[in-house]
């Protein structure tokens, strides 16, 4: 697998005879007045609020959720797979408010997280060092953040099985089992930013056959995804198909929906193989066309729920969803195009009301409220998350950066 040839997005796509149309032109979108200011006004909140998570934050540990019923926070070590989106929120209202004291704090706890470019237990690399990382060499780039950017993708294909054709997610007691749940499509990025690093094409091969094999077996006829799949190492061939954190194994976990919705306008991005974009809008159809999505566009956390419409809400969902929205409005053109960004703007409109986005000096600090980690095991259920404020600031900042 290690070759040193480097595969470009255009040259990749020609070898898989996948080249995107020449249809397939830039919307160019212009961002609307009252939204830009709204988005203005959560960058401000967003960085008071960072300086309350600060503040309350003991010395090498990550904030994960607060409980606002209990007023106790919760929260990680650095290989908690949360661990990188502290550093980059902090690092994105840097950006938006030119905040030293944010600034600052990223650093010192990229400074604790950096020893995880080594860890090879995890398939979340992706979430842990590029969210932070990759945005910290973005804004300030050092020669060391390409160092444990590349060393994380050497960590993460450690655990690329050829067979499976696919990046094991969760480990299992049992020898045959190859777990991999469609987070995983997230974590990509980290390996196709390796490759331009490098130059060596084998970061790339796995994150492309990752994505392949994914599409192939984790989306059902009508595009939406199982959480989780158990491959059968030995002959590749898929055992289960089942959810962890949804309602049920046939369910459409709101989360999981989005993930790969994100995941494959990146692949896109990174690529240009219009079977990714097409990917995408596939998902995208399926989560605008659901009739269990609500006027306000914030998806119960999961379309399936028994309970709907008294079911709770996942605000980190609709933060992922509003993020992958814009970006795919950008590769598409036309109808399709204004559908998605509409969706988004909807989604960072009612984030931002009272109802989802936490009054300064409360929520431990964190901007929204009322994310669902994981309802099945009783954890993380209608409190903040750490994931969820990062995709909410990383949808203001590209709605903000429209047209330029």
């Amino acid at each position: 697998m290690r070759s040193s040839v480097f595969v470009p997005a255009l040259l990749f796509s020609v070898i898989t005879g996948s080249v995107a149309c020449e249809a397939q032109k830039k919307t160019v979108f212009k961002a609307k007045g009252p939204l830009l200011q709204t988005i203005q006004a959560n960058f401000e909140d967003g960085a008071k609020q960072y300086k309350v998570l600060k503040a309350t934050l003991p010395p090498d540990r990550f904030p994960k959720t607060y409980f606002p019923q209990t007023g106790k926070a919760e929260t990680s070590g650095s290989g908690w797979w949360c661990s990188g989106f502290y550093p980059g929120t902090l690092l994105y209202l840097y950006e938006q408010t030119g905040d030293t004291v944010l600034y600052n704090e990223a650093d010192r706890i990229l400074g604790v997280l950096q020893k995880e470019q080594y860890n090879k237990t995890t398939h979340d690399l992706g979430f842990m060092m590029y969210c932070s990382f990759g945005n910290a060499d973005r804004i300030k780039p050092k020669p060391e953040y390409k160092d444990i950017i590349v060393n994380s993708a050497k960590s993460l294909s450690t655990r690329f099985n050829e067979k499976v054709g696919c990046i094991k997610s969760w480990d299992s007691k049992k020898e045959t089992d190859f777990l991999v749940i469609i987070d995983n499509m997230m974590n990509l990025e980290l390996l196709f930013e390796a490759t331009k690093a490098t130059g060596d094409s084998s970061f790339w091969k796995i994150a492309v056959t990752h994505a392949n094999t994914t599409m192939k077996n984790h989306f059902r006829p009508d595009y939406s995804s199982f959480h989780v799949l158990n491959y059968d190492i030995t002959t590749g061939d898929v055992k289960e198909k089942k959810t962890a954190q949804g309602f049920a194994d046939a369910s459409a976990w709101a989360r999981g929906q989005a993930w790969g919705l994100y995941g494959y306008a990146v692949c896109y991005r990174y690529t240009k193989d219009v079977r990714y974009l097409q990917q995408a809008q596939h998902i995208a159809a399926f989560i605008l066309s659901h009739p269990n999505l609500p006027a306000n566009k914030i998806p119960y956390w999961d379309f399936n729920a028994p309970d709907i419409p008294n079911a709770l809400r996942d605000a980190s969902a609709a933060a992922i969803m509003a993020s992958a929205f814009i970006e795919l409005s950008q590769y598409t053109k036309g109808k399709e195009a204004r559908k998605y960004m509409q969706a988004a703007e909807t989604m960072i409109t009612n984030l931002s009301t009272p109802e989802y986005k936490a009054a300064a000096g409360t929520n431990g600090g964190f901007i929204l409220q009322h994310g669902v980690g994981h309802k099945p095991a009783g954890t993380e259920i209608d409190v903040p998350l750490t994931y969820g404020d990062y995709y909410f600031i990383e949808a203001c900042k590209r709605y903000k950066e429209l047209g330029k």
